[in-house]
């Protein structure tokens, strides 16, 4: 018998479906026989006392949560999600690096810089073709994810999200026949699901370039095709070892790998599906 820490923050347990999870974790730890206890950010030293930790918050290297996984580390004890899997999904410059070393399919894509911008059609500017989707390399959660109809557009957003990096990704504009989203564990498929539109009047862009907003709907894995298994796995391993969504799009026939995100939410009714999903993760922590 073990003891699995789970790394939660404020916003984590302010939300119902979140804290649902959460919950979810630990009965998960107490059925296979492990104690289990929540960890606050203020509580970074209670990791070192236990056998895995879990990290349920928002993974950023400038947040909490990439301190608990590097403390994790530096005592040699097993955790989702892991420091160098943080620093690749939170820098999409880094992933999709990432992604075309592994030969994984993206869509076609420009890392641009201010040089590029201040040379305008007279550089790669002039050479590409609309509508675009451009993203400032920290987004999460589709913010700071645009689409650009023409020169002008692009332009204006690559200004305003080259002040807050040295590089943006610009990608062409995949309009999709579906969008899975799949969760892979250790290369192995955890769940699948797909991404369907909300259409609400509470539910708006913020902008008008922004993305639509979409839900999730989990489906069992006779409804998804394996080769959008296979390549999701593809992805995944490509990050490293572990816990992550992939999401792919599917046009014509042919497959896109549009992200790889580690700390996968699990709020969307996977275990409908999967009823083992929880077991299998701590599961996989405590063994590790």
């Amino acid at each position: 018998m073990g003891t699995l820490g789970i790394f939660v923050d404020r916003q984590t347990l302010s939300h119902s479906r979140k804290l649902g999870a959460v919950m979810r974790f630990r009965d998960a730890a107490e059925a296979l026989g492990h104690r289990s206890y929540f960890i606050f950010p203020v509580e970074m030293r209670k990791i070192a006392k236990t056998s895995a930790l879990l990290i349920r918050g928002r993974t950023d290297p400038l947040n909490a949560t990439y301190v608990a996984a590097r403390w994790a580390s530096l005592h040699g004890i097993p955790v989702i999600d892991d420091a160098t899997a943080i620093r690749i999904c939170s820098d999409k410059v880094n992933m999709y690096m990432h992604l075309q070393k592994a030969g994984v399919p993206i869509p076609e894509t420009w890392y641009l810089g201010r040089r590029d911008v201040e040379a305008g059609e007279e550089g790669i500017i002039g050479q590409l073709h609309f509508p675009l989707v451009l993203k400032e390399p920290s987004t999460s959660f589709s913010n700071r994810v645009k689409v650009a109809h023409d020169r002008r557009e692009l332009m204006r957003i690559a200004t305003s999200y080259l002040k807050l990096s040295h590089l943006i990704v610009v990608q062409e504009h995949v309009e999709s026949e579906e969008d899975w989203r799949i969760g892979i564990l250790d290369g192995e498929v955890l769940f699948a699901s797909r991404y369907v539109e909300i259409e609400s009047e509470e539910v708006r862009p913020i902008e008008e370039e922004e993305v639509p907003y979409y839900g999730v709907e989990t489906l069992p894995l006779d409804r998804v095709p394996e080769r959008a298994l296979r390549l999701a796995v593809r992805a995944a391993c490509a990050i490293g070892e572990g816990l992550y969504s992939v999401d792919i799009k599917e046009r014509g026939g042919k497959l896109f790998v549009i992200e790889v995100n580690d700390n996968p939410s699990l709020e969307n009714g996977e275990e409908e599906h999967y009823p083992d999903v929880y077991e299998r993760i701590v599961a996989r922590l405590m063994k590790a």
